[in-house]
């Protein structure tokens, strides 16, 4: 990464470490880093939480409740764009597939399924739903896929946490087909939500989240790798949610009307400016 790098504000771990951590603006691909980073063998540390809903089924309080509702819908919209894509095999690899509830969803609708899960209770929690079956294997890494490459390789909520970067979308292009299509969803620290909540926006969850990015960001990025966004897609509720849990951050409390009408406008705002709290990059691989 480049060293053209400028302070920008300090953020807070809520979720595990109470940890304080610095983010930096990287000029050169227009994105936030976090500041420092802990070191690879560490980073499982900060996933250890009960609160980390996307490792878990957990629906006890009620912002786990509103979690799963809202991942109902939006697993229906991901297969819906899924299979909008023209491909021959319909062989599909979904990085950092958690619980396996959208890869379950997708060999239900046809497709041969790969995952990578690194945490080893939402990788079983996985296997449990897929069964026991040569087209839905789940790896704990990236590296041990050898020799497949793939029609469509997923990436929801992902790329935020992998270190080395450029060396980790280099390897997503070795395992992706000529013309093969790549889905990435990554949060948006141009949106109004951020904005707004600034170091209590949850989106930036430090030190989890190593990179946070912009439009421009992940144009920059995988172009060096010969891949292009083709299109941007928002994440309608992910500002409701985000603000959610940043309204927790800020002031102890889950004001749920407040988030709700923070969450409104940012989605409003971003009819105009196109800056939804997170967006969806289709890029196409040449």
């Amino acid at each position: 990464m480049s060293t053209n790098k400028k302070y920008f504000f300090t953020c807070k771990d809520y979720t595990v470490s109470d940890e304080n951590f610095d983010l930096v603006y990287n000029a050169e691909f227009e994105m936030l880093e976090t500041f420092p980073q802990p070191k690879e063998e560490d980073l499982g540390n900060y996933y250890e939480s009960e609160e980390y809903i996307s490792h878990t089924d957990s629906n006890k309080s009620m912002l786990d409740k509103v979690y799963q509702i809202v991942k109902k819908d939006t697993l229906n919209k991901k297969v819906k764009l899924i299979n909008s894509f023209k491909t021959k095999n319909r062989n599909l690899l979904d990085v950092g597939c958690g619980t396996g509830d959208f890869l379950l969803n997708c060999k239900n609708n046809g497709w041969s399924v790969v995952g990578v899960e690194p945490n080893d209770n939402a990788k079983n929690n996985a296997k449990s739903k897929l069964g026991a079956n040569k087209d839905s294997v789940i790896y704990s890494e990236l590296s041990k896929i050898k020799s497949e490459k793939f029609d469509v390789i997923t990436l929801w909520h992902v790329l935020e946490h992998v270190p080395n970067l450029e060396v980790y979308i280099s390897n997503l292009k070795c395992l992706l087909k000529p013309n093969g299509v790549l889905v990435i969803a990554v949060p948006n620290f141009k949106s109004y939500d951020a904005n707004y909540y600034k170091q209590f926006w949850a989106a930036f969850d430090v030190p989890r989240h190593l990179w946070h990015f912009s439009k421009k960001s992940i144009q920059l990025l995988f172009l060096k790798d010969k891949m292009n966004v083709v299109k941007i897609l928002p994440m309608y509720f992910d500002s409701f949610y985000v603000s959610l849990l940043s309204e927790k951050y800020k002031t102890g409390t889950t004001n749920f009307m407040k988030a709700f009408y923070i969450g409104l406008l940012s989605n409003l705002k971003a009819l105009r400016t196109k800056e939804y709290s997170s967006l969806i990059y289709i890029l196409k691989n040449t």
